[in-house]
């Protein structure tokens, strides 16, 4: 535990030291002098408007923000040595990864709040509980996938590339299925054979598209919603940090 708790620390100082809170700060004050903009264009729904426009790019910049700053300073501290020398500890690979999963998820935890701020003014305060955190969630799994993907890949730009392929897959799958069962005339064999891919992959990746919404800000969901994105949430960490752990232990540094 203290070197887990040394670790988790040293990534928030790391954050910190790096500017990452006040690159968030700016984005922050950005979206939210362009929703303030651009809402002034709407002639009706001005605050519904406003909050779609400020919530969709936040969530979509918390995102990146978060899979490069896990890629970036996990690469860098294998390009200095540093993942050599706190594996030598005498401390299990476990505690290393835990450790920089709880720094990095401590960070996720922190880009969520600071996003959710802009909207307390606009937001109900359950709908904006609730989107906020549903966020946290999808940072989580976008943080651990990072690091699976960094661990396996070890470098800034494939790792990246598979982060934004998993995420953007995430989030596209329901319409995928939707266009793929969709067809006007009788479908053929090899129509039924790309439904099952479709429906395969789906259920490998997480249902991003069902959490975070927007339309949650309005007060248009319940706890029972928050209950399906924290389960979902708890299987897929699970799954991808053992795997990662497993990824871990048979690399040979």
């Amino acid at each position: 535990m203290p070197i887990i708790a040394s670790l988790a620390r040293t990534t928030l100082l790391e954050a910190v030291r790096n500017r990452l809170l006040w690159l968030t700060g700016v984005v922050v004050v950005i979206a939210f002098g362009l929703g303030q903009f651009l809402s002034q264009v709407a002639i009706a729904e001005t605050r519904e408007i406003q909050i779609a426009l400020l919530a969709a790019p936040l969530r979509a910049a918390a995102v990146f923000i978060a899979a490069v700053f896990v890629i970036t300073s996990m690469v860098r501290e294998s390009s200095d040595h540093v993942t050599e020398l706190l594996l030598s500890l005498p401390a299990p690979r476990s505690s290393y990864f835990l450790g920089k999963f709880a720094g990095y998820a401590s960070v996720a935890l922190i880009l969520a709040l600071l996003c959710a701020l802009p909207l307390s003014v606009l937001a109900t305060p359950s709908g904006l509980a609730l989107w906020t955190a549903s966020l946290v969630c999808e940072l989580l799994i976008v943080t651990a996938v990072s690091l699976f993907c960094v661990l396996t890949l070890a470098q800034v730009v494939p790792a990246f590339a598979a982060v934004a392929g998993f995420y953007l897959l995430s989030r596209s799958m329901a319409a995928m299925q939707i266009i793929a069962s969709a067809s006007l005339h009788e479908q053929t064999f090899a129509d039924r054979v790309v439904n099952v891919i479709v429906d395969l992959i789906a259920l490998l990746l997480p249902s991003l598209d069902r959490v975070t919404q927007t339309t949650w800000l309005l007060g248009g969901a319940t706890g029972n919603v928050l209950l399906e994105v924290f389960g979902q949430t708890a299987i897929y960490l699970v799954l991808i940090c053992s795997a990662a752990l497993f990824d871990l232990y048979r690399r040979n540094f």
